[in-house]
């Protein structure tokens, strides 16, 4: 867990004493930004790495969209399909197991150094490698550490091949590889920051790939350079001079972390911050009226879910796990704290992706819900905790489950943390009930399907960490379904199976799928540009300029 407080290094370029108070906390209010800077007040208090082989957090994803490049990146005007990046083209073997990628021509990081094909191979093999949480998104091919320098190779500088385990759907292929652990890093300048390792029986390497030092530091090539993070403070972006496409029109984009909703909206109402990132219901009604302010929103690939740690022998019932499904005030949530912000909906595709549900068969019904307690034998209750993100709406969310289990006997304790803290405690299966969000790792029902359905190793050791996997729950047959889903070429067919594991996850699970995000944003009218993307790493900041 990072912890740590980083000294704001004296290479920082900022423009003057005024953007210098921005990046205290408690700073005196600012008239107005510089011109050449976008501040965005955002919660980023979950940000527990920068390196893109690690990071697996929704804010950190926005950075390292705009400062990393991809072989392939998502169509934003078609999201069915990827565009080149670093690509200029790529073929796929008459065997459908071999996809060659050919780098565009003149390509730099920001370092200087060239980017070439090696690059992009050494970026695969680390990820691979380093076995951090986003790693199975590339694992997922049959790739190992034993042979991810013959499946992920440079053919010359600028040829790259990729080798997969069975012939997929090349949609799916490419899609993963516009996730963001397939970010290309700069292999000299990571090379040059590699720390020593004694290999172990869990780690077999003698080195670290430079994880230590990108954990904080950058190796990229993307519109902007990280310059610097500060935990729970600051993300600081400056422009990188050598990307190879659109430079950014700003100097510089500063995140603060800020997590209360109507702080946002003061600052941003005070000039302190262009961009209110974080906005409550009637925050976001304020802003609406404000005639130097505006709003704007995009529906996101991401839900909302509650989940029941099947550790706990009371949650692992299940007629607890339905009855707590009847114990959401789902229809009092969506008229207050969701309003404008996000919609109810049940099932763990996102509409707009292939397979989707739109079925919500769920209502509040407390007596149905005391009567599935008591067949559990829990007629009088029992005693729980819940893992909160101390932001909203998620502690609103959580105040309302508590209210209504209360209702029906069960005593919920809510323990309150930061993002790094609830994720880390979460992540080792140490919660018993934990409320989050859960965004696509890139644009195909299996991304979802797989971390709600799939679970191949139940065991602590388990290296394939879905949230079936966080959550202890076995699921041996919806495994395997889920693997045939993604098998399946015909999409109606396929289509079909993801409906028919949302209907079992329904049923079964021990997930509690509220709502998808409706993501929202308030800002100064004098931007031009800004717009929010339909996933966390799609949030581009480099076509926004000011007036």
């Amino acid at each position: 867990m990072m912890m740590e407080k980083f000294a704001l290094r004296s290479r920082v370029l900022l423009a003057g004493a005024a953007m210098s108070a921005l990046l205290l906390a408690g700073a005196p209010a600012l008239a107005v930004t510089p011109a050449d800077t976008l501040v965005e007040g955002f919660a980023i208090d979950d940000i527990i790495s920068m390196d893109p082989g690690e990071a697996f957090e929704l804010s950190t994803a926005e950075v390292t969209g705009n400062t990393y490049d991809l072989l392939v990146r998502l169509d934003l005007s078609d999201t069915s399909k990827v565009k080149g990046d670093l690509a200029e083209s790529w073929t796929v073997s008459d065997d459908g197991l071999t996809y060659t990628f050919k780098l565009k021509p003149g390509l730099k990081f920001a370092s200087g150094n060239p980017i070439t094909a090696a690059d992009v191979a050494y970026s695969f093999e680390r990820a691979i490698k380093l076995d951090k949480s986003p790693a199975f998104i590339i694992g997922q091919f049959g790739i190992t550490g034993d042979d991810v320098t013959e499946k992920a190779k440079a053919v010359d500088d600028t040829t790259f091949q990729f080798t997969v385990d069975k012939t997929y759907a090349p949609s799916f292929v490419l899609n993963c590889l516009s996730a963001t652990v397939a970010s290309v890093v700069d292999a000299k300048l990571v090379k040059e920051h590699v720390a020593a390792v004694t290999p172990s029986a869990d780690y077999k390497y003698d080195n670290d790939f430079g994880n230590a030092w990108l954990k904080t530091g950058y190796a990229g090539s993307g519109a902007f350079k990280l310059r610097e993070w500060r935990a729970n403070e600051v993300v600081v972006m400056e422009r990188n001079d050598n990307y190879h496409g659109e430079k950014a029109k700003l100097a510089r984009v500063i995140y603060r972390n800020m997590k209360e909703s109507s702080g946002q909206r003061l600052a941003l109402e005070a000039g302190d911050i262009d961009v209110a990132r974080n906005l409550e219901p009637n925050d976001l009604d304020a802003i609406a009226k404000n005639a130097d302010l505006t709003t704007t929103s995009a529906p996101k690939g991401t839900v909302f879910y509650i989940s029941l740690n099947q550790k706990n022998p009371n949650l692992a019932k299940p007629e607890v796990r339905q009855a707590f499904k009847h114990l959401v005030d789902y229809d009092a949530l969506s008229s207050t704290i969701l309003k404008g912000i996000g919609e109810i909906h049940q099932t763990f595709l996102p509409k707009g992706v292939l397979g989707e549900l739109d079925e919500n068969p769920f209502k509040f019904d407390l007596a149905k819900a005391k009567e599935l307690l008591a067949k559990a034998g829990l007629a009088d209750g029992f005693s729980v905790t819940m893992d909160v993100r101390n932001t909203q709406p998620v502690t609103g969310m959580a105040e309302s489950f508590q209210q209504t289990l209360g209702q029906a006997g069960v005593k919920l304790e809510i323990i309150p943390g930061d993002g790094k803290q609830t994720l880390t405690k979460y992540r080792a299966r140490n919660h018993d009930i934990y409320i989050g969000q859960w965004g696509q790792d890139y644009f195909d029902p299996n991304s979802n399907a797989q971390t709600f359905a799939s679970n191949p190793d139940n065991s602590d050791e388990g290296k394939t960490k879905t949230l079936a996997w966080r959550n202890a729950w076995d699921i041996p047959e919806l495994t395997k379904q889920t693997e045939a889903a993604l098998l399946e070429k015909d999409p109606a067919k396929r289509a079909a199976m993801y409906q028919d594991l949302q209907r079992k996850i329904l049923e079964t699970s021990p997930f509690i799928i509220v709502h998808q995000q409706l993501e929202v944003a308030g800002l100064r009218k004098n931007l031009k540009g800004f717009a929010l993307g339909p996933s966390f790493d799609t949030n581009f900041v480099g076509q926004i300029s000011k007036e």
